[in-house]
């Protein structure tokens, strides 16, 4: 194997696959008890909100042009205040068949208007991601000033026995689309939209709908946010937010678009999930984990450079 080849394989998910055996390893040997198949469940519950996370930031990123949508976190937070402050608590609400559609529909029309401010007022993503994010990290703790409770008991269910539901639809749903002609424009998109344009892809709509499903899969987040902490906390939300872009940037994903997908960044969060486990056994502190993240990202952007330098030089 040439180091090329390495580079290329170690730089996508290949290398985000390896760290997952790592320390799947590792917990296994820390706490195997914890590791038994009847608490898979459990676990994949605890997980949910990173994943969704992180496969919510996916496809804004897919779409490339700097498409990293930085307000997921709030996004969550905010289903998770309206859900139980707003439809349980106070207009008691509580039935699966309008709740699950009142999330997907807000985290839809958030990420709609993040498509709006990134496609047709063309401000680059990032700054107007950000200011979605400031504005829903306040209106979120003006519906929701303290945390309050309880969730329905079918919504906590979602994070122990029926936790792979919200996850198998929403991978459902991604498979459904690769298939259709949008997922080879949005690949197109995301690698050379100058191209695309000129090959007669309808570039605009294409990365419209990319924020849409953002937010569509940040909705669906913020249930899986909501059914593991049981309640509504304004604060929980906006945490989620970096540590997903690290996990799609360590799943393989480019996060200058066009190249990845949900997979990469599903495991990408394993890894992340799995680190906190080993280190939380050691009681490390907070701050050795915001420096374990930020060390992630880093590695995973140098690999993701690496194996762009690499590919480029195989090619010439």
């Amino acid at each position: 194997m040439t180091g090329a080849t390495l580079l290329r394989r170690l730089g996508g998910i290949g290398f985000a696959a390896v760290l997952l055996v790592i320390l799947l390893a590792v917990n296994l040997w820390l706490a195997p008890g914890r590791f038994r198949p009847e608490g898979w469940g459990l676990l994949l519950g605890l997980a949910a909100p990173l994943i969704g996370a992180a496969v919510a930031s996916t496809p804004a990123i897919l779409s490339g042009r700097g498409g990293i949508d930085v307000s997921v976190g709030p996004q969550m937070g905010f289903v998770n205040a309206v859900l139980i402050q707003v439809l349980v608590l106070r207009c008691g609400v509580s039935s699966p068949w309008l709740l699950v559609p009142a999330a997907l529909a807000l985290g839809a029309l958030m990420g709609a208007a993040n498509g709006v401010l990134a496609t047709v007022l063309r401000i680059q993503p990032i700054v107007g991601t950000l200011g979605t994010y400031l504005v829903l990290s306040g209106v979120t703790l003006v519906v929701l000033p303290a945390p309050v409770g309880p969730a329905p008991a079918w919504l906590k269910a979602l994070a122990g026995t029926w936790s792979f539901l919200p996850l198998g639809l929403v991978f459902l749903s991604w498979a459904l689309l690769r298939r259709t002609p949008w997922y080879e424009h949005l690949m197109a998109v995301g690698s050379d939209d100058r191209a695309a344009y000129t090959a007669g892809v309808p570039i605009t709509a294409v990365r419209f709908l990319a924020y849409g499903l953002t937010g569509l899969y940040a909705g669906a987040a913020g249930l899986m946010l909501t059914a593991l902490i049981g309640s509504a906390d304004p604060n929980i939300g906006p945490a989620y937010t970096l540590i997903a872009i690290s996990a799609v940037a360590l799943g393989g994903v480019s996060l200058g678009g066009g190249r990845g997908g949900l997979i990469g960044a599903a495991i990408g969060a394993l890894d992340i999930f799995l680190l906190q486990n080993a280190l939380t056994f050691f009681n490390v502190s907070t701050f050795v984990l915001q420096i374990a993240y930020g060390a992630i990202l880093v590695a995973a952007v140098v690999l993701t450079a690496l194996q762009t330098r690499a590919g480029a030089r195989s090619h010439a």
